[in-house]
């Protein structure tokens, strides 16, 4: 357990870097996207992955490490969109993101840790190709969450997919740092 909570803080110190070099860059201009736009986002990065896993090469630069820290950043940023929950495209502080930012990966984290001691760590016997499906899985039950105007009957919401998914995309970070890529 003490190995993949170092790990963890690993994968994602490494995602938050990019996201905050990123703001410094752009400011907070993912504030126009809508959670559609967010899940959009999130899938193109996945679909590249599977593709990348399934032709065994690609044309362009940015693997899929980076398509998997893409996948926490746009996970967070789903997060951070319904916590604010307006319509209004302001331009966020950059320390207010940066603690935005530390406090949902603080929950996907304690989540992740529930979810091991339940599991018994299971994520670690599984594909990385598993973990892109999954991802894909999630993002068609928010696709379909949208479609029921935000409505659940028994399942969780919009939130608990993209903590989930952040949490997948993780643990395929993980994977690649020790050496272990798709199969």
């Amino acid at each position: 357990m003490k190995s993949t909570n170092v790990q963890y803080d690993k994968a994602v110190e490494s995602c938050r870097n990019i996201f905050l070099k990123k703001a410094a860059d752009y400011g907070t201009s993912w504030r126009v996207y809508r959670t559609i736009s967010i899940v959009d986002q999130i899938y193109i990065k996945a679909k590249r992955i599977r593709t990348i896993q399934e032709k065994k090469e690609q044309k362009i630069g940015d693997g899929i490490k980076s398509e998997f820290e893409g996948i926490v950043n746009y996970a967070v940023i789903g997060l951070i969109q319904l916590d604010i929950q307006n319509e209004e495209m302001e331009d966020l502080p950059i320390d207010e993101v940066s603690a935005r930012y530390n406090e949902i990966i603080n929950k996907a984290k304690h989540l992740m840790l529930d979810k091991n001691h339940d599991y018994g760590e299971a994520w670690r016997e599984m594909s990385q190709e598993s973990f892109v499906d999954l991802i894909l899985a999630k993002l068609l039950r928010i696709k379909q969450i949208i479609a029921n105007n935000g409505l659940t009957v028994v399942s969780e919401g919009i939130d608990s997919n993209y903590f989930d998914i952040l949490n997948y995309a993780v643990f395929g970070l993980i994977l690649i740092s020790e050496n272990v890529h798709a199969h």
